[in-house]
């Protein structure tokens, strides 16, 4: 992939790396194909009849959802491997050295090139997963809090990318082994995406909705919300787990009475929280990124000063 205004290191960056640069826009074609293929078929008469759990709309985008979860990983492991370590480690950098670019031109170089396709790449794939996923909605697995829906329809995952680029450009140049820090580098970049995970519905406090009788059932909210705790509550304000009564009396019709159980509650996060949370997340992964591009150009000034 040759591209005429370019030139110095970025220039050479881009010619070495361009197969795999041209990989994303072709992986963006046949993944729009693929897309649009599958919501045709699942729109005629034989499709139709497939409108169930193992439809291959469903089960495609079920794949796609793991997929753009794992995009961040690759990009950061061909960031550190192929890009900075191999390079390390065989000895072809000094090559551009002597081409009178700095240390700090060669680095900046790769991870310029690797930022513009990163973002790019993530959008354009975001627009795909977005076309098959908007017929699919709110059903099972593919609600806005979901895993896969959630990032892929929102501005982290475009974060998580440019985290996965800056954490290979440091851990390419601490391991300097091609597939150990190819290894090292989808690791980290995977944990903080789990952790990130776990901790997300904990950025906004959760709305309640409350009951004042046990008769009344479960309190439902309004619109699509993410359900995060349900149950009992008493006269002194206690919470109780919702099997409490069924534990004690053995029946769901009603509760013993030194239980004082006075209702239901439910905490939940309404649609209006996705955004918010999106916001938030972006800006800590995004923070996590610059601190880890600062310490990967802090070591590169330590080691060639």
């Amino acid at each position: 992939m040759s591209v005429p205004t370019l030139n110095g290191p970025r220039w050479v960056t881009v010619r070495q790396h361009r197969r795999a640069l041209w990989a994303l826009p072709a992986a963006v074609a046949v993944s729009l194909a693929v897309v649009l293929a599958l919501r045709w078929w699942a729109s005629t008469p034989a499709g139709l009849r497939w409108n169930n759990p193992d439809g291959p709309l469903r089960v495609g985008m079920e794949y796609a959802g793991m997929a753009m979860l794992f995009l961040p990983l690759l990009l950061g492991a061909f960031v550190a491997g192929p890009m900075v370590a191999r390079e390390l480690e065989s000895g072809t950098y000094r090559l551009a050295l002597t081409q009178s670019s700095t240390p700090r031109a060669w680095l900046a170089s790769k991870i310029t090139v690797a930022a513009v396709a990163a973002v790019a790449g993530s959008a354009a794939l975001a627009g795909v997963y977005r076309i098959g996923w908007a017929p699919l909605d709110g059903t099972h697995q593919f609600a806005w809090a979901d895993r896969g829906p959630y990032e892929s329809l929102g501005t982290v995952h475009v974060a998580y990318c440019l985290l996965g680029v800056a954490v290979g450009a440091l851990v390419g140049q601490l391991v300097r082994r091609t597939l150990a820090a190819m290894a090292v580098t989808a690791l980290v970049t995977g944990l903080v995406m789990v952790l990130l995970g776990a901790l997300r519905w904990s950025f906004l406090p959760v709305r309640t909705l409350t009951t004042s009788s046990v008769e009344t059932g479960v309190p439902m909210p309004r619109g699509d919300p993410l359900m995060m705790d349900y149950g009992l509550t008493t006269a002194s304000g206690e919470r109780l787990p919702e099997w409490t009564c069924f534990a004690r009396s053995g029946s769901r019709r009603g509760c013993p009475d030194d239980l004082n159980v006075t209702g239901w509650y439910v905490d939940y996060h309404p649609a209006t929280h996705y955004w918010p949370t999106q916001s938030i997340e972006t800006a800590v992964v995004l923070v996590l990124a610059a601190l880890a591009l600062w310490a990967a150009f802090a070591v590169l000034r330590t080691r060639y000063r």
